[in-house]
């Protein structure tokens, strides 16, 4: 079903991804993130993109020429 379908950016799972990529290339430079600090950052991403993603909605309906029914 489509509903089930989300944007990959919203995706904790995918941040975790990127974030333990990001965690490797940083502990390299000498910086260590915690498995904390790394589950943090991810649910401050989609926070972040979910915020978004509302704002650009409602905004998107403003500027929209058409009324709704």
């Amino acid at each position: 079903m489509e509903s089930d379908l989300k944007p990959w950016y919203l995706s904790k799972t995918v941040w975790g991804g990127v974030l333990a990529i990001a965690a490797s290339i940083l502990n390299l430079a000498g910086i260590e993130l915690s498995d904390g600090d790394q589950a943090t950052l991810a649910d401050q991403v989609t926070a972040f993109f979910a915020a978004a993603g509302g704002i650009i909605a409602i905004a998107g309906r403003l500027a929209a020429n058409r009324r709704l029914r």
